[in-house]
């Protein structure tokens, strides 16, 4: 039997793909199979998955664009490994990705998801010296709702039966599952790890070290953020079904921490009446995030008042000096937490 199973959907990513394969076959781990799973993409997309000649390598062809969701269940339904891996088509794996997770699961025996944190880079490859800092132990359910402390879907490596545990039928074909939602474009990921959580005894825990690069896109639109909330709306009304006194307790405080996330979002498109507009929501929505993170809500706060009085003047020298001192604050947490005994 393989030992990890790497799922990998492809649309449209011609320009980042082949470096997403490589980082996979260079794995310092090799007992891996990698399933491409090709959601018809429009472009040269699997042409040049195609070119490279692994036997580890399987492309598995949709009939129909089903989106991330449905690749990723294909994925999953088609997985000879006892573990499995995800990485998005433009994102960007570190050698040891696959060998730190699998040691982490083998001597944690109660952990059924492990991921890593992870470095943005730009849309270049280039690196930000940023990095997704989620908690990494001790995460409740509330967190999930409130963050999502995986980060993106590059980061985890999953154990099979965790996924046995939540699958369910799909509607239209009555001889598969799926896993995730497939009726989510967005925020598929965070339904489906806010769903383990709840509905699962498997514990989400951590690695510090960064090991996933997370590909940040430098042509994204303002607009998408109201996609992206809509859908996380469509989350809460889902959960709302099968745990309402969770969502119940929950629901304004990670709405206003949502809101944050996307006015942040706004800053780095430089759009700063967006910005703006977002946070004074998540303050409306609820203030307790200004006590609870005050550091990072302020900081929030501030930029996007900045810039939206003066986002041409203002906008590249923020972003610079943000990145700058954040970066070096993220980089000495996780080196802390490297030399931890705990990791």
């Amino acid at each position: 039997m393989t030992a990890i199973s790497v799922i990998m959907p492809v649309y449209q990513v011609e320009q980042f793909v082949a470096d997403a394969v490589r980082s996979v076959l260079a794995q310092t781990f090799t007992d891996f199979e990698l399933l491409i799973i090709d959601d018809c993409s429009p472009d040269n997309s699997i042409a040049l998955c195609e070119q490279f000649d692994d036997p580890r390598i399987r492309i598995i062809r949709h009939s129909a664009n089903r989106g991330l969701a449905g690749a990723r269940n294909t994925g999953i339904r088609h997985a000879k490994g006892r573990l499995l891996a995800f990485l998005d088509s433009d994102d960007l794996w570190r050698p040891e990705k696959l060998e730190r997770h699998a040691a982490h699961l083998a001597g944690r025996p109660e952990v059924g998801v492990s991921f890593s944190r992870s470095a943005f880079i730009n849309e270049d490859g280039s690196a930000t010296h940023c990095y997704q800092m989620p908690r990494l132990t001790d995460i409740e359910p509330g967190y999930y709702l409130c963050r999502n402390p995986i980060g993106n879907g590059s980061a985890p490596v999953i154990r099979t039966e965790v996924f046995e545990q939540i699958r369910y039928p799909l509607p239209s074909e009555s001889d598969e599952y799926g896993y995730f939602d497939e009726a989510l474009r967005r925020s598929e990921d965070i339904e489906c790890w806010i769903r383990i959580a709840l509905t699962t005894g498997w514990n989400i825990e951590g690695i510090p070290e960064p090991l996933t690069l997370y590909r940040l896109n430098a042509g994204g639109l303002s607009a998408s953020l109201l996609e992206q909330l809509a859908s996380w709306e469509q989350v809460i009304q889902k959960t709302r079904r099968y745990a309402p006194e969770f969502v119940a307790r929950w629901e304004n405080t990670a709405r206003a921490y949502q809101l944050r996330y996307l006015s942040r979002q706004a800053i780095r498109l430089h759009d700063g009446p967006m910005a703006w507009r977002l946070c004074r929501r998540a303050l409306a929505t609820d203030a307790r995030i200004l006590w609870q993170e005050p550091g990072r809500t302020l900081l929030t706060l501030a930029a996007a008042t900045l810039l939206s009085l003066s986002p041409n003047l203002l906008a590249p020298p923020l972003t610079r000096l943000a990145q700058h001192w954040v970066g070096r604050l993220q980089a000495r947490r996780i080196d802390r937490d490297m030399q931890s005994p705990q990791s």
